[in-house]
Protein backbone atom coordinates (compact mmCIF):
# COMPACT_ATOMS: atom_id res chain seq x y z
CA UNK A 1 0.00 0.00 0.00
CA UNK A 2 1.38 3.41 -0.93
CA UNK A 3 0.46 6.95 -0.03
CA UNK A 4 1.66 10.36 -1.15
CA UNK A 5 1.61 13.70 0.62
CA UNK A 6 1.79 17.20 -0.90
CA UNK A 7 2.35 20.49 0.90
CA UNK A 8 0.29 23.01 -1.09
CA UNK A 9 0.94 25.86 1.36
CA UNK A 10 4.65 25.29 0.98
CA UNK A 11 4.33 25.30 -2.80
CA UNK A 12 2.49 28.65 -2.69
CA UNK A 13 5.29 30.09 -0.55
CA UNK A 14 7.90 28.84 -3.03
CA UNK A 15 5.99 30.36 -5.96
CA UNK A 16 5.86 33.75 -4.22
CA UNK A 17 9.59 33.57 -3.47
CA UNK A 18 10.33 32.67 -7.09
CA UNK A 19 8.28 35.66 -8.24
CA UNK A 20 10.37 38.05 -6.14
CA UNK A 21 13.60 36.36 -7.27
CA UNK A 22 12.56 36.68 -10.91
CA UNK A 23 11.77 40.38 -10.53
CA UNK A 24 15.11 41.11 -8.91
CA UNK A 25 17.01 39.17 -11.57
CA UNK A 26 15.14 41.07 -14.30
CA UNK A 27 16.26 44.45 -12.91
CA UNK A 28 19.81 43.20 -12.55
CA UNK A 29 19.62 42.09 -16.19
CA UNK A 30 18.58 45.57 -17.34
CA UNK A 31 21.41 47.22 -15.40
CA UNK A 32 24.04 44.77 -16.63
CA UNK A 33 23.00 44.75 -20.29
CA UNK A 34 22.56 48.53 -20.33
CA UNK A 35 26.10 49.25 -19.22
CA UNK A 36 27.79 46.52 -21.24
CA UNK A 37 27.80 48.62 -24.43
CA UNK A 38 29.50 51.54 -22.71
CA UNK A 39 32.17 49.23 -21.31
CA UNK A 40 32.89 47.71 -24.73
CA UNK A 41 33.37 51.19 -26.19
CA UNK A 42 35.58 52.23 -23.27
CA UNK A 43 37.67 49.08 -23.53
CA UNK A 44 38.27 49.57 -27.26
CA UNK A 45 39.14 53.26 -26.89
CA UNK A 46 41.48 52.74 -23.95
CA UNK A 47 42.99 49.45 -25.08
CA UNK A 48 42.39 47.92 -21.64
CA UNK A 49 42.17 44.14 -21.40
CA UNK A 50 40.65 44.49 -17.94
CA UNK A 51 37.76 46.51 -19.37
CA UNK A 52 37.32 44.25 -22.40
CA UNK A 53 37.44 41.15 -20.19
CA UNK A 54 34.84 42.69 -17.92
CA UNK A 55 32.72 43.67 -20.93
CA UNK A 56 32.87 40.10 -22.25
CA UNK A 57 31.97 38.93 -18.77
CA UNK A 58 28.99 41.31 -18.73
CA UNK A 59 27.86 40.05 -22.14
CA UNK A 60 27.76 36.48 -20.89
CA UNK A 61 26.24 37.72 -17.65
CA UNK A 62 23.43 39.41 -19.53
CA UNK A 63 22.63 36.19 -21.35
CA UNK A 64 22.96 34.20 -18.13
CA UNK A 65 20.69 36.58 -16.22
CA UNK A 66 18.18 36.30 -19.05
CA UNK A 67 18.28 32.49 -18.74
CA UNK A 68 17.95 32.76 -14.97
CA UNK A 69 14.90 35.01 -15.31
CA UNK A 70 13.32 32.71 -17.89
CA UNK A 71 14.03 29.71 -15.66
CA UNK A 72 12.06 31.20 -12.77
CA UNK A 73 9.21 32.03 -15.15
CA UNK A 74 9.16 28.54 -16.63
CA UNK A 75 9.37 26.86 -13.21
CA UNK A 76 5.90 28.23 -12.43
CA UNK A 77 4.32 26.13 -15.16
CA UNK A 78 2.14 23.36 -13.74
CA UNK A 79 2.97 19.69 -14.04
CA UNK A 80 1.65 17.87 -17.08
CA UNK A 81 1.46 14.33 -18.40
CA UNK A 82 4.98 14.55 -19.85
CA UNK A 83 6.58 16.18 -16.78
CA UNK A 84 4.69 14.97 -13.74
CA UNK A 85 6.98 16.84 -11.33
CA UNK A 86 6.57 20.09 -13.23
CA UNK A 87 9.40 22.42 -14.22
CA UNK A 88 11.12 22.99 -10.88
CA UNK A 89 14.48 21.90 -12.29
CA UNK A 90 14.72 24.82 -14.73
CA UNK A 91 16.37 27.21 -12.20
CA UNK A 92 18.87 24.51 -11.24
CA UNK A 93 19.67 23.86 -14.89
CA UNK A 94 20.15 27.61 -15.42
CA UNK A 95 22.52 27.73 -12.43
CA UNK A 96 24.55 24.82 -13.83
CA UNK A 97 24.75 26.54 -17.24
CA UNK A 98 25.80 29.82 -15.63
CA UNK A 99 28.58 28.09 -13.74
CA UNK A 100 29.90 26.40 -16.87
CA UNK A 101 29.81 29.70 -18.79
CA UNK A 102 31.85 31.36 -16.05
CA UNK A 103 34.51 28.66 -16.35
CA UNK A 104 34.89 29.38 -20.08
CA UNK A 105 35.01 33.13 -19.42
CA UNK A 106 37.87 32.59 -16.99
CA UNK A 107 39.75 30.44 -19.51
CA UNK A 108 39.41 33.23 -22.10
CA UNK A 109 40.62 35.85 -19.62
CA UNK A 110 43.66 33.72 -18.72
CA UNK A 111 44.52 33.24 -22.40
CA UNK A 112 44.25 36.95 -23.21
CA UNK A 113 46.20 37.91 -20.10
CA UNK A 114 49.04 35.56 -20.99
CA UNK A 115 49.23 37.10 -24.46
CA UNK A 116 49.29 40.62 -22.96
CA UNK A 117 52.09 39.67 -20.57
CA UNK A 118 54.18 38.35 -23.46
CA UNK A 119 53.25 41.23 -25.75
CA UNK A 120 52.57 44.34 -23.63
CA UNK A 121 50.00 46.77 -25.03
CA UNK A 122 49.68 50.45 -24.16
CA UNK A 123 46.60 51.29 -22.10
CA UNK A 124 44.94 54.74 -21.84
CA UNK A 125 44.41 55.06 -18.12
CA UNK A 126 42.06 58.07 -18.00
CA UNK A 127 39.13 56.67 -20.02
CA UNK A 128 39.75 53.27 -18.46
CA UNK A 129 39.36 54.73 -14.97
CA UNK A 130 36.20 56.65 -15.89
CA UNK A 131 34.46 53.67 -17.47
CA UNK A 132 35.55 51.28 -14.71
CA UNK A 133 34.29 53.65 -12.02
CA UNK A 134 30.90 53.95 -13.67
CA UNK A 135 30.81 50.19 -14.18
CA UNK A 136 31.48 49.60 -10.51
CA UNK A 137 28.54 51.83 -9.59
CA UNK A 138 26.24 49.90 -11.94
CA UNK A 139 27.47 46.54 -10.62
CA UNK A 140 26.95 47.62 -7.02
CA UNK A 141 23.38 48.62 -7.87
CA UNK A 142 22.73 45.26 -9.55
CA UNK A 143 24.30 43.40 -6.62
CA UNK A 144 22.12 45.35 -4.17
CA UNK A 145 19.01 44.39 -6.14
CA UNK A 146 19.93 40.69 -6.08
CA UNK A 147 21.13 40.73 -2.49
CA UNK A 148 17.53 40.90 -1.30
CA UNK A 149 16.61 37.71 -3.15
CA UNK A 150 16.79 34.17 -1.73
CA UNK A 151 20.56 33.63 -1.67
CA UNK A 152 20.21 29.93 -0.85
CA UNK A 153 18.59 29.37 -4.26
CA UNK A 154 21.09 28.00 -6.79
CA UNK A 155 19.70 30.12 -9.61
CA UNK A 156 20.00 33.30 -7.53
CA UNK A 157 23.50 32.22 -6.47
CA UNK A 158 24.46 31.89 -10.12
CA UNK A 159 23.12 35.35 -10.91
CA UNK A 160 24.83 36.86 -7.87
CA UNK A 161 28.09 35.18 -8.82
CA UNK A 162 28.00 36.73 -12.28
CA UNK A 163 27.36 40.21 -10.87
CA UNK A 164 29.98 39.68 -8.16
CA UNK A 165 32.47 38.77 -10.88
CA UNK A 166 31.59 41.99 -12.71
CA UNK A 167 32.18 43.97 -9.51
CA UNK A 168 35.60 42.40 -9.10
CA UNK A 169 36.37 43.12 -12.74
CA UNK A 170 35.50 46.78 -12.29
CA UNK A 171 37.60 47.01 -9.12
CA UNK A 172 40.52 45.39 -10.94
CA UNK A 173 40.17 47.82 -13.85
CA UNK A 174 40.13 50.79 -11.44
CA UNK A 175 43.21 49.46 -9.66
CA UNK A 176 45.02 48.85 -12.93
CA UNK A 177 44.14 52.34 -14.19
CA UNK A 178 45.48 53.98 -11.02
CA UNK A 179 48.74 52.00 -11.16
CA UNK A 180 49.23 52.87 -14.84
CA UNK A 181 48.50 56.56 -14.16
CA UNK A 182 51.03 56.73 -11.33
CA UNK A 183 53.78 54.37 -12.51
CA UNK A 184 53.14 53.63 -16.20
CA UNK A 185 53.52 49.86 -15.51
CA UNK A 186 51.31 48.19 -18.14
CA UNK A 187 51.53 44.53 -16.97
CA UNK A 188 49.29 45.36 -14.00
CA UNK A 189 46.28 45.24 -16.35
CA UNK A 190 46.56 41.51 -17.31
CA UNK A 191 47.88 40.55 -13.85
CA UNK A 192 44.80 41.88 -12.07
CA UNK A 193 42.61 40.25 -14.73
CA UNK A 194 44.14 36.87 -13.84
CA UNK A 195 43.53 37.41 -10.12
CA UNK A 196 39.88 38.25 -10.75
CA UNK A 197 39.56 35.20 -12.98
CA UNK A 198 40.91 32.92 -10.26
CA UNK A 199 38.42 34.24 -7.70
CA UNK A 200 35.50 33.83 -10.09
CA UNK A 201 36.68 30.36 -11.14
CA UNK A 202 36.67 29.13 -7.54
CA UNK A 203 33.10 30.29 -6.95
CA UNK A 204 31.98 28.92 -10.32
CA UNK A 205 33.30 25.48 -9.38
CA UNK A 206 31.19 25.35 -6.21
CA UNK A 207 28.12 26.54 -8.12
CA UNK A 208 28.53 23.83 -10.78
CA UNK A 209 29.18 21.22 -8.09
CA UNK A 210 26.02 22.10 -6.11
CA UNK A 211 23.81 22.33 -9.21
CA UNK A 212 25.16 19.02 -10.57
CA UNK A 213 24.34 17.34 -7.25
CA UNK A 214 20.68 18.32 -7.65
CA UNK A 215 20.58 17.39 -11.34
CA UNK A 216 22.03 13.97 -10.48
CA UNK A 217 19.26 13.56 -7.88
CA UNK A 218 21.66 13.59 -4.96
CA UNK A 219 20.45 13.37 -1.37
CA UNK A 220 19.38 16.80 -0.04
CA UNK A 221 22.00 18.66 1.95
CA UNK A 222 22.20 17.94 5.68
CA UNK A 223 20.14 14.74 5.27
CA UNK A 224 21.54 11.30 6.02
CA UNK A 225 19.14 8.63 4.75
CA UNK A 226 20.63 6.18 7.25
CA UNK A 227 19.11 8.21 10.07
CA UNK A 228 15.58 8.03 8.66
CA UNK A 229 14.96 4.33 9.27
CA UNK A 230 16.39 4.41 12.78
CA UNK A 231 14.36 7.49 13.66
CA UNK A 232 11.05 6.09 12.38
CA UNK A 233 11.52 2.79 14.20
CA UNK A 234 12.30 4.69 17.41
CA UNK A 235 9.50 7.27 17.24
CA UNK A 236 6.64 5.59 15.35
CA UNK A 237 5.56 2.63 17.56
CA UNK A 238 3.87 0.62 14.79
CA UNK A 239 6.95 0.66 12.53
CA UNK A 240 9.15 -2.42 12.89
CA UNK A 241 11.54 -1.89 10.02
CA UNK A 242 12.31 0.67 7.29
CA UNK A 243 14.23 -0.11 4.12
CA UNK A 244 14.58 0.88 0.46
CA UNK A 245 14.92 4.52 1.51
CA UNK A 246 15.55 6.88 -1.41
CA UNK A 247 15.80 10.66 -1.06
CA UNK A 248 16.59 13.21 -3.74
CA UNK A 249 16.21 16.89 -4.57
CA UNK A 250 13.78 18.00 -7.25
CA UNK A 251 15.11 21.48 -6.53
CA UNK A 252 16.59 23.16 -3.50
CA UNK A 253 13.08 23.86 -2.20
CA UNK A 254 11.60 20.44 -3.00
CA UNK A 255 12.94 17.30 -1.32
CA UNK A 256 11.35 13.96 -2.17
CA UNK A 257 11.47 10.62 -0.37
CA UNK A 258 10.30 7.06 -0.93
CA UNK A 259 10.56 4.19 1.53
CA UNK A 260 9.20 0.78 2.52
CA UNK A 261 7.95 0.37 6.07
CA UNK A 262 7.02 -2.93 7.72
CA UNK A 263 4.45 -2.39 10.44
CA UNK A 264 3.10 -4.51 13.27
CA UNK A 265 0.30 -6.99 12.64
CA UNK A 266 -3.17 -5.48 12.83
CA UNK A 267 -1.99 -1.91 12.16
CA UNK A 268 -4.24 0.28 10.07
CA UNK A 269 -2.11 1.15 6.99
CA UNK A 270 -3.59 4.65 6.62
CA UNK A 271 -2.78 5.48 10.24
CA UNK A 272 0.76 4.17 9.82
CA UNK A 273 1.30 6.29 6.71
CA UNK A 274 -0.03 9.39 8.46
CA UNK A 275 2.26 8.81 11.45
CA UNK A 276 5.30 8.29 9.21
CA UNK A 277 4.53 11.42 7.19
CA UNK A 278 4.07 13.50 10.31
CA UNK A 279 7.39 12.33 11.76
CA UNK A 280 9.28 12.96 8.51
CA UNK A 281 7.83 16.46 8.24
CA UNK A 282 8.58 17.30 11.87
CA UNK A 283 12.05 15.77 12.16
CA UNK A 284 13.48 16.05 8.64
CA UNK A 285 11.28 18.73 7.02
CA UNK A 286 10.43 16.36 4.16
CA UNK A 287 6.85 16.87 2.99
CA UNK A 288 6.64 15.03 -0.31
CA UNK A 289 6.75 11.34 0.63
CA UNK A 290 5.74 8.07 -0.95
CA UNK A 291 5.38 5.25 1.60
CA UNK A 292 4.92 1.57 0.83
CA UNK A 293 3.43 -0.25 3.81
CA UNK A 294 4.33 -3.92 4.25
CA UNK A 295 2.45 -6.20 6.61
CA UNK A 296 4.67 -9.20 5.89
CA UNK A 297 7.73 -9.55 3.64
CA UNK A 298 9.12 -7.02 1.18
CA UNK A 299 7.35 -7.22 -2.18
CA UNK A 300 10.48 -6.15 -4.05
CA UNK A 301 12.49 -9.02 -2.60
CA UNK A 302 9.79 -11.47 -3.60
CA UNK A 303 9.83 -10.19 -7.18
CA UNK A 304 13.65 -10.37 -7.27
CA UNK A 305 13.63 -13.93 -5.95
CA UNK A 306 11.05 -15.05 -8.52
CA UNK A 307 13.06 -13.43 -11.30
Amino acid sequence: MTARHHDHAGQAHVHNAHGDNATRIFWALLLTAGFMIAEVIGGVLSGSLALLADAAHMLIDSVSLLFAWLAFRLSRRPADAARTYGYHRFPVLAAFTNGISLVFICIWIFSEAADRLLNPTEVLADPMLAVAGLGLAVNIAAFAVLHGADRTNLNVRGALLHVWGDMLGSVAAIGAALVIMTTGWMPIDPILSILVGLLVLRSAWFLVKDAAHVLLEGVPAALDVRDIGRDLVSHVPVVEDVHHVHAWSLSQEHSLLTLHARVTEGTNPDSAVAAIQARLADRFDIRHVTVQIELEGCADEAVTASG
